[in-house]
């Protein structure tokens, strides 16, 4: 076995050590549910049955992540009676639970009224409505995706990517530098990568598209386990683990076939290859387009691979690999 597939081989382990740790036997059940084994009270099948639907329930935690967030400081029915009523601002970044929900049929801007709890223990009243545009779940996986699924954000970065990345392949043509898909090096690892993360990306976007529901549920409740959760959301983070686990191949093998500057050239590459395929197959996908797209994208993935990548032939005399027959370019021997 080569040394670069024995460092390889080192790499890869603790990463599956990981993955396998990640199970858990335990069983799953609902947030609202309560650990003691007592008859439910109303207000508790209430809440079981408002976690069901809107993904989150009383006790849960949530980060202001708009500028501000108002909230009312008296009881709902006395804003709809047309009594006067106080609010109070919580400042961006800060803490807040729900403490409490109330339905209110006859509110005809939204009857779902939720109280809040803020770190300095105040208590206020919002809309839910105007709730959720204003929150993140209080974890950082839920805090990743909403900062990755806004507009405005996709929109920058698909400008700094697509200027980036022109820059890029136009220095590495220029200096006839290596490049994914186009210049390879003789290594799939990065082939590999590009593809698993334009399927993740499609796999995002026919959640969002087809199972909205399904991914409001991981959205409030996410995890890296891959074990946990329905099949559907179950792939998402496996195709995480997965690419990080192949982008380490990858680097390593950069490693082993490129000098450190051209290495650092072709990585950056890479990583510009990448951000661009998410951004256009997690787009598309919403618009049915990305379907036939990636089907498109992985001929032309494997296709380039082995007209560019893929090494065939081993020198008779020092055993190197060569891409073709001819001399050999370490130790001078003709093969044919």
């Amino acid at each position: 076995m080569r040394p670069n597939t024995i460092i390889r081989h080192l790499l890869l382990l603790p990463m599956l050590i990981l993955l396998a740790g990640c199970y858990s036997h335990r069983p799953r059940t609902s947030d609202a549910l309560p650990v003691q084994r007592q008859p439910l009270t109303a207000k508790q099948m209430d809440s079981i049955s408002f976690s069901t639907t809107h993904h989150y329930t009383n006790g849960y935690n949530f980060v202001v992540s708009a500028d501000s967030l108002v909230l009312m400081r008296q009881q709902p029915e006395e804003r709809l009676s047309g009594l006067p009523t106080d609010s109070f601002s919580v400042r961006h970044h800060a803490h807040v639970v729900v403490a409490d929900i109330r339905k209110i049929p006859n509110d005809s801007i939204d009857s779902l009224w939720i109280q809040l709890a803020t770190e300095d223990y105040r208590f206020g009243w919002i809309h839910e409505s105007s709730m959720t545009t204003k929150v993140v779940p209080d974890d950082p996986i839920s805090q990743f995706i909403m900062v990755f699924s806004n507009v405005h954000l996709l929109v920058f970065l698909i400008i700094i990517v697509v200027i980036s990345l022109f820059y890029l392949i136009r220095k590495i043509f220029e200096q006839k530098a290596h490049l994914v898909h186009f210049n390879d090096i003789h290594s799939f690892y990065p082939t590999c990568l590009c593809l698993l993360v334009a399927t993740s990306a499609t796999l995002y976007g026919s959640i969002q598209l087809f199972a909205p529901e399904v991914w409001r549920h991981f959205y409030y409740h996410p995890t890296l386990n891959p074990f946990e959760g329905p099949t559907l959301i179950s792939l998402f983070p496996g195709s995480v683990w997965a690419m990080f686990i192949i982008a380490i191949a990858a680097i390593d093998d950069v490693r082993h076939f490129l000098p450190t500057g051209e290495g650092l050239l072709y990585v950056a590459g890479l990583v510009g290859v990448c951000a661009l395929d998410y951004i256009i197959f997690s787009l598309s996908t919403l618009y049915y387009i990305g379907y036939p797209l990636l089907v498109a994208y992985v001929y032309f993935a494997v296709r380039q691979y082995f007209r560019h990548g893929r090494l065939v032939y081993k020198c008779g005399n020092c055993g190197a690999t060569l891409t073709r027959k001819g001399r050999c370019p370490y130790c001078g021997m003709m093969n044919v």
